[in-house]
């Protein structure tokens, strides 16, 4: 037994190379990978228990993110450290290397690099959220995630997206819940010319007073709109307190709902598109050839 314990220690202790003017031993080379995995396991445990309690406490979900975000880097570098210590390697060793590699990952990965730094900028700043309801080129939807390089957004179809970081600090982007969830839309009805306009407006504002989703202060406005050429135009402008998309369409559905009810009470017609033709002259039929004798 002691010869095999012998053995082993003298395999272990077998010289492999040099670097850095460091001898590296077969026993430091097989006992890295243990020290990564076994850091790595240790960190994303207390990684996992620090989220947790800060979540007890109601933070929001971003800053969750950023505080883990942080201490991954944070740990991985006390990790790499402390592993380089291990092998009696100085940092000093890595200085010229760390230069060259940063100079070649600069001109060959600047988006990235710029991706990565956009990143930061969006968690620290804090200009977009997690939860955020976003418009962006014409789409729009809910942030998931904001990542190193690029930030998941779950447009209002189920469709997810990935949007380069950069180009959420580059570009318009309409957050609309930044400030608060407080929207403002509005819903257009034309009634038939000779309807009484005051009452057409007290039963549009009837129909939206009833529902619960529309908020009471600010006050939603009845605006006699326009003399349209088909119709007498009236649009009511009111407030919400709307999360996505889908909530704003069916509450405006509602109000729609609530209008066409009353105005079939009140015997209120909705215009629809139509022409009169007017035809200056006499007409003149022509029967057929038969009956014409022609």
């Amino acid at each position: 037994m002691s010869a095999l314990y012998a053995e082993i220690k003298r395999l272990l202790a077998l010289e492999l190379f040099t670097l850095f003017d460091h001898l590296f031993t077969v026993g430091q080379i097989l006992l890295v990978p243990l020290l990564l995995w076994l850091g790595w396991w240790l960190i994303d445990k207390l990684a996992h228990l620090a989220t947790y309690r800060l979540r007890r406490t109601g933070a929001s979900a971003d800053t969750v993110h950023l505080f883990k975000r942080i201490f991954y880097i944070f740990a991985v570098a006390v990790l790499i450290i402390t592993t380089l210590e291990f092998l009696n390697v100085p940092l000093t060793a890595f200085a010229f290397l760390s230069g060259a590699i940063a100079i070649g990952v600069g001109f060959g990965a600047q988006n990235i690099i710029n991706n990565f730094i956009s990143g930061w900028i969006l968690m620290w700043e804090r200009p977009i959220r997690i939860g955020d309801f976003l418009e962006i080129d014409n789409y729009r939807g809910t942030v998931e995630a904001i990542n190193t390089r690029s930030t998941r957004i779950r447009r209002i179809d189920g469709v997810h997206m990935l949007i380069p970081n950069s180009k959420l600090l580059e570009n318009n982007v309409i957050n609309w819940t930044l400030i608060d969830r407080l929207t403002r839309t509005s819903v257009k009805v034309g009634v038939a010319y000779g309807s009484p306009c005051r009452e057409v407006a007290r039963l549009i504002e009837e129909a939206v007073e009833v529902q619960d989703s529309i908020l009471k202060d600010p006050k939603p406005v009845v605006i006699f709109e326009d003399f349209g050429d088909n119709s007498l135009v009236f649009e009511v402008y009111f407030w919400v307190n709307a999360t996505v998309e889908r909530d704003l369409r069916r509450i405006r559905s509602d109000v729609r709902y609530a209008i066409d009810d009353r105005f079939n009470e009140a015997g209120i017609v909705i215009a629809f598109p139509q022409r009169d033709v007017h035809i200056d002259g006499a007409v003149t039929l022509l029967r057929n050839k038969k009956e014409s004798g022609l």
